[in-house]
């Protein structure tokens, strides 16, 4: 019997981009995203936890934040083949109590899965989020 590698979690290597379009193009919301497109979004990100088995990127959260009152939550997703066995509570968990967001207020994140955010403390009753759309197809997909 084989054992399956253990998951690795970092916080201080950001994945290729292409290793990061594997696992967006698992997602509907994900699917047009491009590997220049997320090399730059990854130049902007002010952390993010990865997942790793040895050397694949098997899962991924970012955070956008100020550091003191306010972080928003992105693009938190977990190889399809990975996912029931924690990594996405995992990484969420990382990163609320990630030594650089101690100060932090308030974590903001927008899903189609709130069940999932709901199970690990998130709350949706202060509905106070709008978007504004520059592109059609950038809203729902």
């Amino acid at each position: 019997m084989s054992l399956k590698p253990a998951i690795r979690y970092s916080d201080d290597v950001f994945p290729q981009p292409d290793q990061l379009i594997r696992l967006f193009h698992q997602a509907p919301w994900a699917k047009g995203r491009t590997s220049t497109d997320t090399e730059a979004m990854l130049r902007q990100t002010d952390i993010a936890i990865c997942a790793w088995e040895q050397e694949r990127l098997v899962g991924f959260g970012r955070v956008l934040t100020d550091f003191v009152y306010r972080a928003t939550i992105w693009d938190v997703i977990v190889d399809q083949s990975y996912q029931g066995q924690g990594i996405g509570s995992e990484i969420v968990r990382r990163i609320l109590y990630h030594p650089r967001l101690q100060q932090v207020e308030l974590f903001w994140l927008c899903t189609r899965r709130p069940g999932f955010y709901a199970k690990l403390g998130f709350s949706s009753q202060e509905q106070t989020g709008m978007v504004w759309a520059r592109n059609p197809q950038a809203r729902w997909e």
